[in-house]
């Protein structure tokens, strides 16, 4: 290959560094502010889940800004330079997400009062399948905390001098700090400003790269010149890495996974002080999620115009993909000091709301689900320096962790196939749990040690065998404008290699699309689970609380109340006044019960309630918690 002479970029300056700190200092001080505001409220209720007292406004913001992180604003706009724009198609998947979250599941977890999303597990399953999703979950967001600290901290350090362990560093003591101080509040706040920070440094680039490149309409030439607008392509080979089909359905099973059933986005929703606003959020957030993909397509476009003639990737002038974001800021904003700090401030809001909201998701899973399991008459006060020291905690794991990331390849990728691998599986779980009201303990078990089994082997098997570059070849890049070394070295021909011998199922099973990953575990979970059931004895409908099913056959059967009833499988609905606007029962675990059982103490005066519902404590107990354990 031909040595090309990479143009002077110029590296951070002071200026840069003042615009970065800022980003650094707002969002400590929005910490220190709710821990100075919220002092005497020293519940761990209000650390955890803000009192339930937000509005859909900030929570909107918040949704958006953490799971909008780094890895969209570093590696979105380098997937589309690199393979097209077909990645916008995304916006159906956001949307499907947005639906099914806020109208299936939401629902069900919120007027179940519960603080943690495998509190619901126990309350339909047993305490056995609340303990196994929850270390799951503790395993995936370590995980994909480390790629988000990792990825934006290693490309800026080796495009703009940015230190990387000293970006890594800052990152998880930042978050830490406004975690462990201000709680949830300081989260949510603290996103909504990040948020703001990143459409700001999203539409300082591409109104300076468009006007450097000749316009919006000369952008859109290039781009269609250069096969980047090629956005449907119907082809339903699984394999092929992003097609319609693959990212409409592969990545609405991925995304559902992060949205519908994920600690972090429940605990969000259900810290708003109703139903309503809940779902307001959500789909406020979906507009959010809109603007931000938008946002990072049209800038991978502008970079492709602005590099068609000469690619810094092809040319060596970067190390890895990731970097050319970054790479091409420093080159547009040579001239203009402060400017690359805002877009570095961007990239790092991104980083910062998702560590955050992943750090304050693992405190309160671990508090509700192990330490009050294990310590269930804990003081208050004791319960609140406890949720705090695990803020810390988390802090520390989930920064320490971002040094085994770099082994995991491109940070799209890499963090969508953890959300695959882990989050589909739980999705089939709570799936099982919610919508068939037939699946028991032992089937939800089953089908998740399945679902994860299936998901894990296509994953593992995808990272050691990745799949033939026909599946997943980028687009042209030209190298035609870039300056030529004067070497004197002579070339060497390499010797020609034997490509390694492949197992029979690294062009198949191991080949198929990251983004189907999910959809693997979910349906292994959701069918095995279903199939050990009905052969182990399918749970009675009777004994459910009706508030933890969704009857999703309502819709479909409003012309027939005998088949509407039969397809309920003994849940008593029709007991239970589902309006949302109206005061819900709601299903709560007695917090400081020490044996195995469930509270069964109906109000005599209230028989015509479903059984469970204990009218003086506005809450649903689960009686049949006995006969499942």
């Amino acid at each position: 290959m031909p040595n090309f002479v990479a143009p002077e970029v110029k590296k951070f300056v002071t200026w840069d560094y003042v615009v970065f700190a800022a980003l650094f200092l707002v969002s400590a001080s929005i910490g220190v502010f709710f821990a100075v505001k919220e002092r005497k409220k020293k519940t761990s209720k209000e650390f955890l889940v803000g009192g339930k007292q937000m509005t859909c406004g900030p929570i909107a913001f918040s949704l958006t800004s953490s799971f909008m992180s780094a890895v969209t604003v570093l590696g979105t706009p380098s997937e589309v330079y690199r393979y097209g724009a077909s990645f916008v198609l995304f916006f159906l998947s956001y949307t499907l997400v947005i639906i099914f979250t806020a109208e299936l599941y939401l629902p069900v977890f919120y007027r179940s009062g519960i603080t943690s999303t495998y509190e619901y597990l126990e309350l339909r399953f047993n305490k056995i399948v609340r303990l196994a999703a929850t270390l799951i979950y503790i395993l995936q967001t370590i995980l994909y905390t480390g790629i988000v600290v990792y990825a934006p901290s290693l490309a800026l350090n080796q495009v703009t001098g940015f230190d990387l362990w000293g970006s890594v560093s800052a990152t998880g003591i930042v978050c830490t700090f406004y975690c462990t101080l201000g709680g949830l509040k300081a989260v949510v706040w603290t996103d909504a400003f990040q948020m703001i920070v990143m459409v700001a440094g999203f539409v300082t680039v591409l109104i300076r790269g468009t006007s450097l490149n000749g316009g919006s309409t000369k952008v859109w030439e290039d781009a269609h010149e250069g096969s980047r607008l090629n956005i449907f392509d119907f082809d339903v080979d699984p394999l092929r890495r992003h097609t319609f089909w693959t990212i409409v359905i592969g990545g609405t099973f991925t995304w559902l996974g992060l949205y519908g059933v994920n600690q972090s986005t429940i605990q969000r929703c259900i810290s708003c002080k109703s139903e309503k606003h809940a779902k307001l959020a959500l789909y406020l957030n979906l507009l959010g999620l809109w603007i931000v993909l938008v946002c990072a397509v049209f800038c991978g476009l502008v970079m492709y115009s602005h590099y068609k003639s000469c690619d810094p990737w092809t040319a060596a002038f970067i190390s890895a993909p990731d970097q050319l974001m970054p790479y091409f800021v420093m080159d547009i904003f040579s001239s203009m000091p402060g400017v690359p700090g805002l877009f570095v401030a961007c990239a790092f809001s991104g980083t910062l709301s998702t560590v955050a909201a992943s750090i304050n998701a693992l405190a309160t899973v671990t508090f509700e689900d192990l330490v009050k399991k294990g310590f269930p008459n804990l003081p208050e006060k004791m319960s609140t320096w406890i949720s705090k020291g695990l803020c810390i905690l988390y802090g520390v794991l989930c920064t320490s962790m971002a040094a085994a990331a770099s082994l995991l390849g491109g940070v799209v990728q890499a963090s969508l196939s953890i959300h695959g691998m882990c989050g589909g599986p739980m999705l089939g779980l709570f799936t099982l749990g919610i919508v068939f009201p037939c699946a028991n303990w032992k089937g939800a078990l089953g089908g998740l040690l399945a679902g994860i089994s299936l998901a894990f082997w296509a994953g593992t098997g995808s990272f050691i065998y990745p799949a033939p570059p026909t599946k997943s070849i980028p687009l042209q890049l030209s190298t035609l404008n870039c300056t030529l070394a004067n070497s004197t070295k002579a070339l060497v021909t390499a010797a020609p290699t034997v490509a390694p011998e492949r197992p029979w199922l690294a062009d198949t099973w191991y080949s198929l699309s990251y983004l189907y990953f999910s959809a693997i575990g979910c349906v292994g979970c959701a069918i095995t689970g279903l199939l050990i059931s009905f052969i182990t004895g399918p749970s009675k409908g009777e004994d459910i609380p009706p508030v933890l099913i969704k009857p999703v056959c309502n819709p479909f059967c409003f012309w027939s109340k005998r088949l509407k009833i039969f397809l309920w499988c003994g849940v008593q609905h029709d007991n239970l006044e589902m309006d949302f606007e109206k005061k819900l029962p709601k299903v709560a675990a007695n917090k400081t019960r020490t044996d195995n059982t469930f509270k069964n103490n109906t109000n005599k005066e209230n028989n015509h309630q479903i059984r469970g519902y204990n009218s003086e404590e506005n809450s649903y107990t689960n009686i049949s918690r006995e006969s499942r354990l």
